[in-house]
């Protein structure tokens, strides 16, 4: 795993700025639909480093790189409703709890806030290990049930755990990266934001490429 490499390729492309504002922009002036085409942006990053592409910071290919992104945003969903069932409780029972207005309600709330709480903790722990082969399967076979072929998907990660584990730290590196952009009246987000998405794509790639025994430039 060349985890620096991650953090540095982007500036190592001398077109690097015109590469990430547009999608920057993008990004920002798009509700939903800006985040989702950032994910196939950053996912054409995975597949140029899984082809060894010497340059893998990707124009911007607004269609295809949506397509990619409405995959992988569908991909992601699904690996997310045990998420979504960890929480309904929470909240049914606090609807409850609000209209009985009863003590004891309330204590059955909070218990159930936290056992709920850190069952959505743990879960959210493995969608960070499991989402970056899934999206990469993505990027490689262009397909939804290539990010949903759960057996390979979880043996890709079991096999190289180390990695997937270094991919985890990776990603939330580059969440503070963007958040950084608030700086400045939140202009810098038109850097930090397609630059993190850029980094996040590179260490997918690189997980690939360990996950299948495959090397790297």
């Amino acid at each position: 795993m060349k985890f620096a490499d991650a953090f540095t390729f982007v500036f190592q492309d001398p077109e690097w700025f015109k590469k990430i504002i547009i999608p920057g922009l993008i990004g920002l002036l798009i509700p939903i639909v800006g985040q989702i085409f950032l994910l196939g942006w950053a996912l054409k990053v995975t597949l140029n480093v899984i082809r060894n592409n010497p340059s893998p910071l990707p124009n911007m290919e607004f269609g295809a790189d949506l397509g990619r992104g409405f995959k992988a945003w569908v991909v992601g969903l699904v690996y997310a409703i045990p998420m979504i069932l960890f929480y309904l409780p929470i909240l049914i029972l606090g609807l409850v709890a609000s209209d009985s207005g009863e003590q004891s309600m309330a204590v059955v709330v909070a218990i159930a806030g936290i056992c709920f709480g850190f069952l959505m903790l743990l879960y959210g722990i493995v969608m960070g290990l499991i989402l970056p082969a899934a999206y990469a399967r993505v990027a490689v076979e262009d397909s939804i049930g290539a990010g949903l072929a759960f057996a390979e998907v979880f043996r890709m990660v079991k096999n190289n755990l180390v990695t997937y584990l270094l991919i985890l730290g990776g990603t939330l590196a580059a969440s503070f990266v963007a958040s950084l952009g608030s700086i400045a009246c939140g202009i810098g987000i038109l850097v930090t934001v397609p630059y993190s998405f850029a980094i996040m794509g590179h260490f997918y790639g690189q997980g690939y490429l360990e996950a299948k025994g495959l090397k790297t430039l």
